[in-house]
């Protein structure tokens, strides 16, 4: 069936039709309303759901040269964060766009991001937090991390608020619809075609098509395909973190085009995922925040090293430690003392007091911990158990490793060797993850959230969790140049196609290289979608 017979059946014609709602589509498509132009947005989830992955991430962002940083006398500037940038992507040779996007980040997040969500009302937390400091490769030399007061959640609400109060005659939103193919026009693109939950198709005429789809994390069997090469095979039980709506179809339908896909076997993945105990689709996980005081063993109780496993330093190396382990899956064993303070999910939906703004909350469990979480995770879900002493511990783990047996011995030899070391004191502590904990612990912010070291089976409760990889984002995707236009294969714009978010590698087809600093990505999609945006004012 060709374009013309399709478009009879029903037919659309707008200026800009943005595919995605997600964070990146709705800053795009804000930005053009605000423009006076006439806007389509089509998304495969419900009306009630828009807003992508951001709905219902934590809401991080990596800023520089912010008030936060200032007040905390944090020396930071587009320079050093360029430095620190270059050093964790490890950009190739024909990275050129991709150092482009890295450099038109740091220099513009201020702007773009910071002063532009302080506009629309949206707050940060005085404190600034460091991660990605770097294990084998220096990361972030300076604190960056900055954490949205009411998560990312309150962006989508404060632009879908802000989108919905357009007038019909400028917005139309198709939500529950899904785009299977671009509509080309004397060999053009001039918009899209989706079909809705029924099958209907809709053509969508548009002289500017922008493509904010996300990547392909939520296909496993894509993400599989495109693991690291460095990072060996792939592990049969990775678990989905991502929106399975995040298929990657888009990606081969603009390849199609000619356009260049770059850096795909980049991607930001977690090293601490367990399946979700209230799971939507098949494999769905919950990204944990790996404990830093927790022991990390591999299925057999044998402690991972000689370099232990601690968050904080290279999420990516995580992951790689792990997967080159060829485990089936891994253990953390700790206490009720370390999981008040340090457990964490990530998403703001295991966040509560960030999401809601609950100031008392927040300082309270800062402050005196939480065990509310760590409760209703070893109530709920199977990956966790709990008991009074190390041997029922251990029996409990037993049950649920998958017909591994647990070197019961080796593993109880371990822990008590390193809480007798714990034990004698600070001058007597000679092991890589004390070490580890002790630095972490001298910035601020990261001491309210980071155990000072005391024997772990002495406690009244021990915890251990059991933890599979699991996807989050990719780092690669469309190419594109500074203004968010898609690029073919000989880096010439397609006319009329843009990408921008994780469809877009979050600029240029992959800014962030091999590694992100982490709290690239939200302010990624917001810092693109203003470039496509700025360019569609000036040009058409």
């Amino acid at each position: 069936m060709n374009n013309q017979s399709r478009s009879e059946k029903k037919c659309l014609s707008y200026d800009v039709a943005v595919i995605g709602a997600g964070i990146a589509g709705l800053v795009a498509a804000f930005e053009l309303l605000k423009q006076g132009r006439r806007v389509a947005i089509i998304d495969s989830l419900p009306r009630n759901k828009i807003g992508g992955q951001a709905r219902i991430a934590f809401g991080g962002m990596a800023l520089i040269g912010t008030p936060q940083q200032k007040r905390l006398c944090i020396k930071d500037s587009p320079e050093i964060a360029y430095r620190d940038w270059l050093s964790f992507a490890e950009f190739s040779d024909n990275d050129y766009w991709q150092k482009a996007w890295a450099r038109h980040y740091v220099e513009r997040s201020r702007a773009d991001v910071y002063d532009y969500l302080i506009k629309l009302g949206i707050k940060f937390l005085p404190a600034v937090n460091w991660v990605e400091r770097g294990l084998y490769r220096p990361g972030n030399s300076v604190p960056r991390y900055h954490i949205l007061w009411g998560a990312s959640r309150s962006i989508i609400d404060r632009l879908k608020a802000a989108i919905f109060s357009f007038n019909n005659q400028n917005l139309q939103l198709l939500t529950e619809h899904k785009v299977v193919e671009f509509y080309k026009q004397n060999g053009e693109v001039k918009g899209c075609i989706s079909k809705d939950l029924q099958g209907n198709e809709v053509t969508i005429k548009a002289d500017n098509t922008i493509i904010a789809c996300g990547g392909f994390s939520g296909d496993l069997e894509q993400v599989k395909a495109n693991w690291p090469v460095d990072w060996g095979s792939p592990p049969k039980n990775l678990l989905n973190g991502s929106l399975t709506s995040c298929d990657g179809q888009l990606h081969s339908k603009v390849s199609e085009l000619g356009a260049s896909l770059t850096n795909l076997k980049n991607m930001w993945n977690y090293a601490a995922g367990v399946p979700h105990h209230d799971a939507q689709f098949e494999n769905e996980g919950l990204s944990l925040i790996p404990c830093k005081s927790a022991i990390w063993t591999d299925h057999y109780g044998q402690r991972i090293g000689p370099e232990s496993l601690v968050s904080g330093f290279d999420t990516s190396e995580l992951c790689k430690q792990i997967s080159l382990r060829k485990l089936p899956h891994t253990w953390q064993i700790l206490n009720m003392r370390i999981a008040k303070k340090e457990f964490a999910i990530s998403g703001c939906d295991f966040n509560p007091n960030i999401r809601d703004r609950n100031w008392l909350g927040l300082i309270k469990d800062t402050f005196l911990g939480s065990s509310s979480l760590i409760n209703s995770m070893i109530r709920f879900n199977p990956h966790f158990v709990s008991a009074a002493s190390l041997k029922e511990l251990i029996s409990k783990m037993a049950n649920i490793n998958d017909g591994y047996n647990i070197d019961a011995r080796l593993l109880t030899r371990q822990l008590r060797e390193y809480d007798s070391m714990v034990a004698k004191g600070e001058k007597y502590w000679n092991d890589d993850q004390i070490r580890r904990i002790i630095q972490l612990r001298n910035w601020p912010s990261e001491k309210l959230r980071t155990c000072y070291p005391k024997p772990i089976e002495k406690d009244a409760m021990l915890i251990a969790i059991k933890l599979n990889l699991i996807s989050r984002k990719c780092l690669g995707g469309m190419q594109t140049n500074l203004n968010s236009q898609v690029l073919d294969q000989s880096n010439n714009p397609i006319g009329g196609l843009f990408a921008i978010g994780e469809a877009a590698g979050f600029g240029g087809g992959g800014m962030c290289g091999k590694r992100s600093l982490e709290g690239t990505f939200l302010s990624g999609c917001i810092l693109n979608a203003h470039q496509a945006a700025r360019y569609l004012a000036k040009n058409t």
